[in-house]
This record gives structure tokens, sequence and C-alpha cells, in this order.
């Protein structure tokens, strides 16, 4: 089972809730944390989740999740609801990068991602979630490539295919019935054909008799 399976498994399935998608992250500057609050645990891989409830009406939500060295298993740090987000900076709009901030009404976080592909996917879903599940208050999507706000995210992409298949089929069988009417067209007037030959042949045949008399 991968991380993202089993974040979804451990953290929001029991809660009713589903994940739609996920980013791991490490901070870009380190945050100030007192001694005391630091409690010993180590090194600790970082995730960054969208989920929305399964109950309506629906409800969206990020959470900050931990998993530390030496332990399969994960724990819930931070959650926002999806209206505190106010602002999603990419960066860098001309060029892939993993870099990205996330400001919401009480916090703002500096983050890296593991990979610049995986942010991109993570800020496509969130961006498609805003749209969804946002009436008003919808936050701002800055120094973002036009792939995560048009047309060519994965989720239009998909939704291109089908509208191209079906398209491509409604075209075929447009061509096929015109190929049948055009065939039965040809059967009609080969039966006139023939039956307007059998009347010729016919009269031709009743005169050839009626000569010989």
């Amino acid at each position: 089972m991968s991380a993202k399976a089993a974040i979804n498994k451990e953290i929001f399935a029991p809660h009713d809730e589903r994940m739609l998608g996920a980013v791991q992250v490490k901070r870009r500057t380190k945050k100030k944390i007192p001694f005391l609050a630091t409690g010993g645990q180590g090194e600790y891989l970082t995730y960054i989740c969208l989920s929305v409830t399964n109950k309506k009406p629906s409800q969206a939500s990020i959470t900050k999740v931990k998993q530390f060295e030496g332990s399969t298993s994960f724990v819930k740090r931070s959650q926002w609801m999806l209206e505190q987000l106010r602002q999603v900076n990419g960066i860098d709009s001309n060029r892939d990068s993993p870099e990205f901030d996330l400001l919401f009404e009480n916090a703002f976080d500096q983050w890296v991602a593991s990979t610049a592909s995986e942010k991109s996917t993570f800020f496509q879903i969130l961006h498609h979630t805003c749209q969804r599940y946002l009436t008003d208050k919808k936050p701002e999507f800055i120094n973002c490539q036009s792939k995560i706000m048009g047309g060519n995210s994965i989720l239009h992409s998909a939704a291109d295919s089908v509208t191209s298949a079906v398209q491509k089929a409604s075209q075929a069988l447009n061509e096929r019935g015109e190929r049948l009417g055009r065939a039965e067209e040809k059967t009609e007037d080969m039966k006139n054909s023939a039956q307007q030959f059998a009347e010729t042949a016919h009269k031709v045949r009743f005169l050839v008799e009626w000569g010989s008399q």
C-alpha cells in the first residue's frame, strides 16, 4: 500500500472522509519551535492532504499529516477548512518548480514538494476542488502555470478525451447511416429497374406473339 493510500485509510476514512490528493513536502524555511515542544521525536515526513466529507453537504479541508521516523502510522497535525485558504502561491509561473506557499486566515507556510510534477498535480486538484466546493471567497492562485488554471489540467484533459471519443463515435454512426442510406437507395433503384425491365419484356413478348398470329 502506498503512503497516500495508507493516509486515506488511517486518517480520513474513519471520519467518513475521502482524500482527493496529497503532496509530500518539506519546509523551505525552518520553523522556530520551543525546545520543550519538540518532544524528541526525531525526523519525520510531512504531507499536505486535501480531503472532502462523504456526507452532504460536502465540506473540503486541508490537513497536515506527519509520519515519524521508525513508525508505520500517520499523525494528523493541523487542519484548515478550505474556506480558510486565502492564497496559493506557485512561486514561478514560467517553469516547473517544487516550491509553493499556502496562506490561510491564521497561518502561512512555505513548502518544497518532493517533485515539481507532484506539486503540479496537487495544485490542479486543489484548484478544481475550490471551484467545485466554494461558492464565494475562493482563494487567489498567483504565480501558477497556465496548465493548472486552464484546459490543460488532468481533469479537463480527461473530460476532453471523453468528449472526443463521443464525437468520434457519433461521427462513425452518422457515416454508417449515410452508407446504409445510399445502399438502400441503390437497392430501391435496382428493384425499380428490374420491375421496369420485366414490364418491358412482357410488353415485347406480347407484341411478338400478337404479330405472329
